[in-house]
């Protein structure tokens, strides 16, 4: 069987790019490395990308230029779930930033193996998780 390295890319659909923009580099503290008027990609650490697609811009094959290949159509819908890992000492952090910009925390969790999660909405509703190591057996 071949093996699988790690997830590349993880992508969330939203209706407005620059709301979630502003949420995902104001509260989130992103920093886009490519973007255009239906999609954004931030670097989120560990060799993984955030990729944003506007809601209903990618139905269409994308060609690239200069004969490197296409990009075929996806799309999404619904409030979908990311994780992000973080230090267990950033915790306490993240609750104030979140805090500072008037986001809630809709849930808590304490998990077995010692790791911590917070979980809140973005813009979208997507349900952002930050999660300390102790949450898998992986991490």
């Amino acid at each position: 069987m071949p093996k699988l390295n790690g997830v590349l890319e993880t992508a969330l659909y939203v209706d407005d790019m620059d709301r979630a923009r502003v949420f995902f580099e104001g509260v989130m503290g992103l920093e886009p490395f490519n973007a255009d008027h239906r999609f954004t990609a931030y670097d989120v650490g560990a060799g993984s990308v955030l990729l944003l697609f506007l809601q209903g811009e990618t139905l269409e094959t994308v060609v690239l230029p200069n004969e490197m290949g296409t990009i075929p159509p996806h799309d999404g819908k619904g409030r979908v779930h990311v994780a992000f890992a973080i230090a267990k000492p950033e915790l306490a952090a993240w609750e104030r930033q979140l805090d500072d910009h008037g986001i809630a925390i809709e849930g808590r969790t304490h998990w077995p193996r010692g790791g911590e999660s917070l979980y809140f909405r973005d813009p979208d509703g997507h349900l952002i998780e930050l999660a300390t190591p102790g949450v898998w057996p992986t991490y």
